[in-house]
């Protein structure tokens, strides 16, 4: 008799006990490798991806994408077995092939091998079938952003699945002597299918998240400063040299290592911003760790950039893009995101405006960039259509007093408006 092995939640950070699952990467009937990636678990700190302990087929999935389950919980069982012989690795004619059978029909009829959950309630809710949206998943697999991706870009559902509809007009005779009567009640059927609701619960992420930004507000004295910062001797020097800087260092260069690069030095001479209210004492750094919100799969992340004071152009662009396609792909390990002594907030990449960021706690002040938009403003007595952006500083009061965080600011403003005191350390 083969041996079975129970798929347990594993330990994924001090004080964690609970985590919910994101996609199957595997399907039940699978035949998986011993290391291979199963199932995507979120924690809320980060995501992660839980290895199978053995090699042998995937059975008895007890837990689906979007459920929670505690460390230590069995979600599956693998019977262990010997990789099959002719089908590449797939269940074939083996007992468990049967039990994915039934939700691999669609393969039948389009590219998809299997549906994924998640992605055959948004097939449901839009009337689509398996066959309709293209299949990216590992084996052939549908994922529910497969059929985001789909209906984003206006896809349909194919002709053949809407063909049942011609046979309504068989009815005409019948409903023309009630045809007045009928239009009100159609109006408000159609109006009640339009206030229908759906109910999921908050991704651990999205727990964090609002745990943090509410303890924020309750515990800080937040208060917001603003300015605004002439880019054009930024934009051009980055037009000049941005060519021959991905040719040397293999990563393009943006605006955030500039503003990083300020924030450097805004932070070593107003000490408070980058300092955080520990009970009864003010905690100063000597050191700057700047964390860099970034929009991940699972939503917004902020990874840290550690001693930033010491990273080059390079590495600072290099390491945000890193930490960029880790965060795409939910990669970024709790490590990644602990810690950090100020947060640097880029809303104008989404078009914002002007907004009023909320500090990390317990981190005293956070930098809110915004987009670049092209101004009137009075340059030695002239009006000049220059490229402006606003920042925003949001500072706890109780550290920080209102003449440094406006300080902080105008040396964002002078840094970035005469980029050569950063290399002559002015």
């Amino acid at each position: 008799m083969s041996e079975i092995v129970d798929v347990e939640v594993p330990t994924v950070g001090e004080s964690i006990t609970e985590v919910q699952l994101g996609a199957w990467l595997k399907s039940e009937g699978d035949w998986v490798e011993s290391g291979e990636d199963l199932v995507e678990i979120e924690t809320e700190k980060a995501s992660v991806q839980l290895p199978a302990p053995v090699a042998g087929f995937l059975q008895d999935i007890t837990k689906q994408e979007e459920d929670f389950a505690e460390i230590g919980e069995v979600i599956a069982k693998i019977k262990v077995a010997p990789k099959p012989s002719g089908d590449g690795g797939s269940a074939g004619g083996s007992a468990p092939a049967a039990a994915a059978s039934p939700d691999s029909a669609p393969a039948s009829s389009g590219e998809a091998s299997f549906v994924m959950p998640a992605a055959q309630r948004l097939l449901d809710e839009n009337g689509l079938s398996a066959s309709d949206v293209p299949a990216t998943g590992p084996g052939g697999r549908l994922l529910k952003e497969d059929v985001q991706k789909f209906l984003d870009a206006g896809g349909k559902a194919k002709p053949a699945a809407s063909s049942p509809a011609p046979a309504a007009p068989a009815k005409p005779a019948e409903s023309k002597s009630v045809a007045a009567p009928p239009k009100p009640q159609s109006t408000l059927m159609t109006g009640a299918a339009d206030r229908s609701e759906e109910v999921k619960p908050l991704s651990m992420l999205r727990r964090t998240i609002a745990s943090r930004l509410v303890t924020a507000q309750q515990t800080a004295a937040l208060l917001t400063t603003f300015n605004e910062i002439d880019m054009a001797p930024v934009m051009a020097l980055r037009s000049k040299y941005k060519d021959a800087f991905l040719q040397k260092h293999g990563v393009k260069l943006g605006f955030m290592s500039f503003f990083a690069k300020a924030s450097v030095e805004a932070l070593r001479r107003f000490p408070a911003v980058n300092a955080e209210v520990r009970d009864d004492s003010a905690i100063y750094r000597n050191y700057q760790d700047i964390g860099i919100a970034i929009g991940g799969g699972k939503g917004l992340v902020v990874p840290i950039l550690r001693n930033t004071e010491r990273m080059s152009f390079a590495e600072i662009e290099w390491t945000i893009a890193d930490f960029a396609k880790q965060a795409s792909e939910n990669r970024l390990q709790a490590e990644d995101l602990i810690g950090g002594t100020f947060t640097i907030s880029n809303g104008g990449v989404y078009g914002s405006l002007l907004s009023t960021p909320i500090v990390n706690p317990p981190q005293s002040g956070i930098l809110g960039l915004h987009s670049i938009q092209e101004r009137p403003v009075a340059i030695s007595g002239k009006v000049e259509i220059r490229p402006m952006m606003y920042v925003a500083l949001t500072y706890d009061h109780r550290i920080v007093d209102g003449r440094e965080a406006v300080g902080f600011l105008r040396t964002i403003k002078e840094v970035i408006e005469d980029p050569a005191r950063l290399f002559l350390e002015l």
